[in-house]
């Protein structure tokens, strides 16, 4: 039911030699649906004046893609990528590891996250009455991690799923890596990108979003991604 770790195999070596990025083969009318649904979510979050939940978003989401990206180079240096997702599981593959629903959820996962910390985003879990040192922890870390965890076990699901949704090739792979060194940073951007200065919140978004344009505009054309 759950797969921890890539398991270097032929199979999943030919599984990923399949796969058709970009491809229509798949394409339904679910493609469509899915969209408009983020955009109902975005729009009324702006219509609400919520915007530091539209930050949290698109914070996140742009993580997202700079991974994407870096991803799908590996992938074209190395011979396969960390992460990819196989046509049977989806209608559309943007980048070799990234599907059309899942980019849909990750452009959600960080409003959710961002709605799921306490109204008070300033306070400490696990803290000690009459301590001076220790003030526990924040609130904002814990639903980080939380949420990271959730993702990579629902990743590892994913990895066991018998339409291979989701294919690691690479043995040293695996649940550990991608909580680490991938869910974290996404939730941490989300959660903590409306505490900072509207200045330094603005440059960041812009940065990444400039970032991954560029990168796409440059990299797709040229057939590296």
């Amino acid at each position: 039911m759950f797969t921890f770790w890539g398991d270097g195999s032929q199979q999943a070596m030919d599984l990923v030699d399949k796969i058709r990025v970009r491809d229509t083969g798949n394409f339904n009318w679910t493609f469509i649906f899915i969209l408009a649904v983020v955009f109902y979510v975005y729009w009324s979050e702006i219509h609400k004046k919520n915007y530091e939940a539209v930050f949290a978003g698109l914070a996140l989401y742009g993580v997202h893609w700079l991974y994407e990206i870096g991803n799908a180079i590996i992938a074209k240096c190395a011979g396969y990528p960390l992460w990819s997702v196989s046509n049977d599981s989806t209608t559309f593959i943007l980048l070799i590891g990234v599907s059309w629903e899942l980019s849909m959820m990750f452009s959600l996962a960080g409003i959710i996250s961002y709605k799921m910390l306490p109204k008070d985003r300033t306070k400490h879990y696990f803290t000690r009455k009459g301590s001076t040192r220790w003030k526990g922890i924040d609130c904002r870390l814990v639903g980080a991690i939380s949420m990271a965890l959730l993702f990579a076990l629902f990743e590892s699901f994913l990895a066991a799923t018998s339409n291979h949704s989701f294919i690691w090739v690479y043995k040293w792979w695996g649940v550990i890596p991608v909580f680490f060194t991938t869910y974290i940073p996404f939730f941490l951007a989300s959660n903590y990108v409306n505490d900072f200065k509207p200045k330094v919140r603005n440059i960041f978004l812009i940065s990444i979003w400039g970032t991954v344009a560029l990168l796409l505009a440059i990299l797709i054309p040229c057939g590296v991604i």
